[in-house]
């Protein structure tokens, strides 16, 4: 590949990185533009670290023939089980052993190797195999993402001539930076929704980020925490705890995900979420969809731990509807984009009363008066209560028992949440 092919190449991959190409399609653009330059690449692969809460990493693939293989894929643990021997057996394990930032492989030997993976791509034709190990600087590493991974073949009979070794000495890195780029963007967004919640996330991203800049919203708040879990956790061994949580955290997690609601904090065993947008009878609804996703979640949550011999719970919710404060509010070296405003001291109050009044759901009646008439069917009042803190006494609402207690009146419910 000529040197003028080389710097049009690079200020390609430069121009696209900046630009947010997605990495496989940086990938395919790179490939194809080096087997057009003569250099006959006939599969790439670029792996790279990541943060992420499930996955560990992230690998990009190019063929130059069809494949069943996805283009862009994602990768759990290599610390345990097949998993963990299968990385033990790669190429990239022993150039990192070793101390190697490359290694070139004629495919003709590969069964004398004891290398995973190696002969399969001889088995498909491919015939000579080059490694890089990039491994990133201190200043420049983010937990385990710390170095990326590439490998390159060619069916040339011939295998990579030195000067095409060369070039794509000169090349790769400047594609390992332009992924690295784009990994960087997904990470942030990758913890901003698992730390922030999805729209408070996508505030901070777009620039909200100054202490103190809030708007008023109208929005349903939901609080939620568990049954007993003090008891609970007094109950079990300290290893026990943290699973306890995560468990029952998961499936009202889920709920108000799936009923298009936003997580805003979680506090101890507590949940603070929210539900809003242009038509609040809506929000009504999509919490109270969430509430039956919720209950559905632990049912089978709960099955699931009995036949472990492991404690199972619920929870308490609170719903109610009001004007909060949604924003940046705390230092300026520690900021929180939550909801602040006596709605939110109401809700939690109200969830605190469904312990009093032995009910799973209570709702205000601020909450009720702004339901369609069909919603305002299945809740019914638990009374009159001056809440703690609340200057003035309101009725309290939970579902009609005949909801669960009968199967026309669930499959009424449900229909009118599905709608």
């Amino acid at each position: 590949m000529q040197l003028t092919s080389r710097l049009a190449l690079m200020n390609w991959l430069t121009g696209q990185g900046l630009t947010g190409l997605p990495e496989n399609e940086l990938l395919r653009g790179f490939c194809e533009r080096c087997c057009a330059e003569g250099l006959e690449l006939s599969r790439g692969l670029v792996v790279i670290d990541t943060l992420h809460p499930i996955y560990e990493g992230r690998g990009f693939r190019w063929s130059d023939r069809p494949s069943n293989e996805s283009d862009a894929f994602e990768y759990g643990s290599t610390a345990e089980g097949d998993a963990a021997a299968s990385w033990r057996r790669s190429v990239f394990f022993h150039m990192l052993e070793h101390g190697h930032d490359e290694m070139v492989i004629d495919l003709a030997d590969a069964p004398s190797m004891d290398f995973s993976q190696i002969g399969e791509l001889a088995e498909k034709g491919h015939k000579h195999y080059l490694a890089f190990v990039h491994r990133f600087g201190e200043n420049g590493a983010l937990g385990l993402m710390d170095c990326l991974y590439s490998c390159w073949t060619t069916r040339r009979d011939s295998g990579f001539s030195e000067a095409e070794l060369e070039a794509l000495r000169d090349l790769v890195p400047v594609l390992g930076l332009a992924i690295k780029s784009g990994q960087q963007v997904d990470i942030a967004r990758t913890l901003g929704r698992v730390y922030l919640g999805r729209d408070a996330s996508e505030q901070v991203l777009r620039g909200r980020i100054s202490r103190g800049v809030t708007e008023r919203i109208n929005a349903v708040l939901w609080y939620s925490d568990l049954r007993g879990s003090t008891g609970i956790s007094e109950s079990i061994g300290p290893d026990e705890i943290i699973p306890f949580l995560n468990d029952y955290a998961q499936a009202v997690i889920d709920a108000i995900h799936e009923a298009g609601g936003d997580v805003l904090k979680l506090i101890g065993d507590g949940v603070l979420a929210m539900f809003w947008g242009e038509d609040m009878a809506d929000a009504r609804r999509a919490a109270l969809r969430a509430e039956h996703l919720f209950r559905k979640n632990v049912a089978a949550l709960n099955k699931r731990r009995e036949a472990d011999g492991r404690p199972t719970t619920s929870a308490y919710i609170g719903l109610h509807v009001g004007e909060v404060f949604y924003g940046n509010i705390g230092s300026e070296d520690r900021l929180d984009f939550t909801v602040v405003g006596p709605t939110v001291n109401e809700v939690s109050r109200i969830a605190s009363m469904s312990r009093s009044v032995d009910r799973e759901l209570l709702a205000s009646a601020e909450f009720y008066k702004g339901l369609d008439a069909a919603g305002r069917r299945y809740l019914v009042s638990t009374g009159r209560y001056a809440l703690r803190g609340i200057g003035r006494a309101q009725d309290l609402y939970t579902l009609d028992p005949e909801v669960d207690a009968s199967e026309p009146v669930t499959g009424s419910y449900e229909r009118y949440l599905a709608n």
